[in-house]
């Protein structure tokens, strides 16, 4: 008998989720999907919503995406580039004067207050993109760490004006560092557009790609199918966090890490890039413009490690420890093959919550793997991902043994 590769892609795929939901230190639950250009080719979803409750987690089970929103805000301006509406290397402040109105953090005095001074050139949507406009995270940056203690510094948690407003920590286009860049290109859409960033996705991305779960605003229908997050403790143990929500009717509508969605729902995103921009209702993207917008905008600047500065909120994290890695403008990209089968040039990324992604041109594969756990990185959920897409590689291909060894 002649098992196929989609038999065995589901006998491994279940068995990795399976396995994390059993693990010593186990996720609540996790959702896994995996699609071609066409269309879903694996779906899968093992354990609980919530850790001892009664709901199973399902393949419609909403989540908080986090930072898996910013490739959809680099694909909403993508569109207005295209139009010839945004262009990515003018000054940002032509559209949001306030953005000029920032300084580069130059230290603090001796009584801690911090020390700042004009940037040298201006920031640009481009540099907004690829995260070297200067901007960081109180959970992956000191600096920025030490304004939220010691100086009131609002969390991008809050999605308000006043957490976007901080300062730089280098001048602009001179290094990678992974922040808010990407709230302040949802604000440069909304500037272009005249429309809150959620109505922009909604008529320019999520209809024509047919994603119905997919919003700023959690309602009582989606509420109803959303994943609790958990809490790993030190000890490993999970805790729910009953109650916990990103901010239920936001100021801002963050391009950083707004949205709740559900993994089908992102697999229909995916989908697009593999398909040069085509979604099932309509076309979001020219294929120049994909093909574009998906390769190295770093130049000789390299996408670093993230350091766990807050630990409720994440770990030490780097995708694929020694590969090479450099940013496009949606999506990080490996410039090397990565273990577990990923070739040179696969676009990803993850979202703060546990949630992973990535979309292989060249194979027309990609997939998403979702769970509702703090801090980022964690051990078990990050670990079963990567033993996904090796399984994934390793069925697709026919392959019993994947390229490489998964790190």
């Amino acid at each position: 008998m002649t098992i196929s590769p989609a038999q065995t892609l589901r006998e491994a795929g279940d068995a990795v989720l399976d396995a994390v939901v059993r693990a010593d230190a186990p996720v609540a639950g996790v959702v896994a999907m995996v699609t071609d250009r066409e269309g879903t080719v694996y779906e899968g979803a093992a354990g609980a919503r919530r850790l001892g409750g009664g709901d199973p987690m399902t393949p419609d089970t909403v989540f908080a995406l986090f930072s898996t929103t910013k490739a959809v805000t680099a694909t909403a301006a993508l569109q207005l580039v295209e139009e010839g509406r945004l262009d990515l290397d003018a000054p940002a402040r032509l559209h949001l004067p306030e953005i000029g109105e920032l300084r580069v953090l130059d230290g603090f005095d001796d009584d801690g207050s911090p020390r700042t001074r004009p940037p040298k050139r201006d920031i640009t949507t481009r540099h907004l993109l690829t995260h070297t406009a200067g901007f960081g995270y109180d959970f992956f940056n000191e600096h920025y760490n030490r304004l939220a203690t010691e100086h009131g510094q609002p969390s991008v948690i809050t999605a308000s004006r006043a957490c976007l407003r901080t300062p730089l920590l280098f001048d602009p286009g001179e290094r990678w560092e992974y922040g808010s860049n990407v709230d302040w290109a949802g604000q440069v859409v909304e500037a272009v557009t005249g429309e809150r960033l959620g109505d922009v996705f909604a008529a320019r991305v999520f209809e024509p790609l047919g994603m119905r779960d997919t919003t700023f605003h959690l309602d009582d229908r989606l509420r109803a199918r959303a994943a609790t997050m958990h809490a790993r403790g030190a000890d490993g143990s999970l805790s729910p966090m009953d109650g916990w929500e990103l901010t239920p009717d936001p100021e801002v509508h963050m391009g950083g890490h707004g949205l709740y969605g559900t993994v089908g729902d992102y697999l229909r995103f995916i989908r697009m890039w593999l398909a040069d921009g085509r979604g099932e209702h309509g076309v979001v993207l020219r294929p120049e413009t994909v093909e574009m917008a998906v390769q190295n905008h770093l130049g000789d600047l390299k996408v670093t490690a993230l350091p766990g500065v807050i630990p409720a909120l994440s770990n030490d994290a780097e995708f694929f420890p020694g590969v090479s890695k450099s940013w496009s403008l949606p999506f990080m990209v490996n410039d090397e093959p990565a273990p577990t089968g990923r070739p040179a040039g696969a676009l990803g990324w993850a979202g703060l919550g546990n949630l992973y992604y990535w979309i292989d041109r060249t194979n027309g594969v990609g997939g998403f793997w979702a769970t509702q756990v703090l801090p980022f990185g964690d051990a078990t959920s990050f670990g079963g991902y990567l033993e996904f897409e090796t399984a994934a590689y390793r069925a697709l291909t026919a392959d019993p043994d994947p390229p490489g060894t998964r790190s």
